[in-house]
């Protein structure tokens, strides 16, 4: 599993390099896209197709080459092959067949975008490319409105302003959201500021190149009562043992756990008095 650039050529490992050289054989998402790669850097490896609508057969005839000693690469037209994009299948029948598969790291559009958008790192997930229609696409997105973690999605560039639309009334005007553009080529982009702002920026004119869009955590939202009632509440309403209610009251307020079982005492304390 190769992982190719995403943009400027330039973006390979030699690693990569040496492997496109080396195997019996590259299948590619698309031979003419992956020529211009090969032709780059003087890589004469027999390219074959493997798109998403041959991928069930294809997957087949490449576990017969690698089943008599081949070499085989996998390639995607842009970043790291089965991330939205076909690969998952052969992958899938190489462990069946216990057929080794191996990585050859480098460029993903998704930690790419996530690294310089200037929303949280810590946590995040994604979510692959937002449905084309709006309902659909509206309750995706409706899903993320208490959301803890930075949230990805691929997007196409003449659906950017309806599914900044639908986020905006799921999520509302306020909430923060990243757009990469082009990452890595000439007209490279990102944008970050609420999605009012981004309706306001993207709105005059056509939106061009592939996108990541990156949406911020929801707001944490601070728990009601106190300490002392949410524990008084788990220990009325449910069996769990003293030890996973001082858990669930110490994430719940985003508390240590040692904090919220002195509190735990003093409430048996009181019950003693």
């Amino acid at each position: 599993m190769v992982a190719t650039p995403i943009g400027n050529l330039e973006d390979i490992t030699l690693r990569a390099l040496r492997i496109l050289k080396e195997v019996d054989l590259v299948a590619a998402e698309d031979t003419r896209h992956s020529r211009k790669l090969f032709n780059h850097y003087g890589i004469g490896t027999p390219l074959t197709s493997y798109f998403e609508h041959n991928e069930a057969v294809k997957a087949e005839r490449i576990i017969d080459c690698l089943r008599r000693g081949d070499s085989v690469a996998l390639i995607s037209d842009a970043g790291t092959p089965a991330i939205s994009d076909p690969g998952f299948q052969l992958v899938s029948r190489c462990r069946e067949e216990g057929l080794p598969v191996k990585t050859v790291p480098g460029p993903s559009a998704v930690v790419s975008a996530l690294s310089i958008s200037g929303l949280a790192v810590e946590r995040f997930a994604f979510d692959g490319f937002l449905p084309a229609k709006s309902k659909a696409r509206r309750q995706m997105l409706a899903a993320l409105k208490s959301e803890p973690r930075t949230t990805l999605f691929y997007e196409a560039p003449h659906r950017l302003l309806a599914a900044l639309g639908d986020l905006q009334e799921e999520l509302g005007a306020d909430r923060r959201v990243a757009v990469a553009r082009e990452l890595t080529k000439v007209h490279e982009e990102m944008f970050l500021g609420t999605v009012a702002e981004a309706l306001e920026h993207f709105g005059h004119g056509r939106v061009r190149g592939e996108i990541v869009l990156v949406v911020e955590p929801a707001a944490e939202q601070k728990p009601e009562g106190t300490v002392r009632e949410a524990l008084l509440k788990l220990q009325a309403e449910t069996d769990l043992p003293p030890r996973e209610i001082v858990k669930r009251v110490a994430r719940q307020f985003g508390l240590s756990g040692s904090d919220v079982y002195r509190q735990s005492l003093e409430l048996k304390d009181g019950e003693g008095e």
